[in-house]
């Protein structure tokens, strides 16, 4: 895996369904050393902290493949690295492989994997499209949030190295399809799994036991 754009952004402020709000989620591309503290990248402020942010959501991973995938979907050619809202787009990236609890390092910095992205409206802002966190869940490709371990610098063009694999094995997709499809085979399995691995975010971990109870 490769890191091949970090993107950041400050709050602004923009009209809605006419009500001013405030987002951080046009986030572009910078240059040179970014330091990545236990709960953001320099640089970088979420404004709704309630499902933003935080040390389980301190960074959000995109992969570079998607962006080939929505270019050609949204008949979007000109889509840019930190339009899906990330702070880091990553080449070689897959939902499908990295699990919940993994740790990757970048420069000298050490992430671990502790929930998908589930979009909200502002998805649809930033891509000026409202069905676009509908898309979004569709596709299943996510990408993935981070905690920090060990605080660090990066830059564009450093080596992601997959440092350490759970045992438990539960992939980021694999939990988000298992959520979100209602045609996923063997979804309470999944749900007691994910349960049951401590990396999991208090926000993910809420959500499963929640499903659990009800199955």
């Amino acid at each position: 895996m490769k890191l091949v754009s970090v993107n950041v952004s400050l709050p602004i402020e923009i009209d809605y369904n006419n009500t001013r709000i405030s987002t951080s989620i046009f986030k572009k591309p910078v240059t040179g050393k970014v330091a990545i503290s236990e709960f953001k990248l320099a640089g970088d402020q979420q404004v709704d902290l309630e499902n933003h942010g935080g040390g389980h959501k301190a960074v959000y991973a995109f992969s570079a493949e998607q962006y080939g995938y929505w270019r050609q979907a949204l008949a979007r050619p000109e889509l840019h690295y930190g339009q899906f809202g990330e702070n880091l787009t990553i080449s070689g990236l897959d939902e499908a492989s990295l699990c919940i609890g993994d740790q990757i390092q970048i420069g000298d910095c050490i992430l671990e994997a502790t929930q998908p992205r589930v979009p909200c409206f502002k998805l649809g802002i930033a891509l000026a499209l409202e069905t676009m966190p509908q898309q979004f869940i569709h596709h299943a490709h996510t990408g993935v949030y981070f905690k920090v371990i060990k605080m660090g610098s990066i830059t564009a063009g450093d080596i992601v190295t997959h440092l350490y694999q759970h045992p438990h094995q539960l992939a980021v997709k694999t939990l988000f399809s298992a959520y979100f499809d209602p045609d996923f085979i063997d979804s309470v399995r999944v749900m007691q799994t994910a349960a049951d691995t401590p990396e999991l975010s208090d926000e993910w971990r809420e959500k499963v036991l929640t499903r659990l109870a009800k199955s």
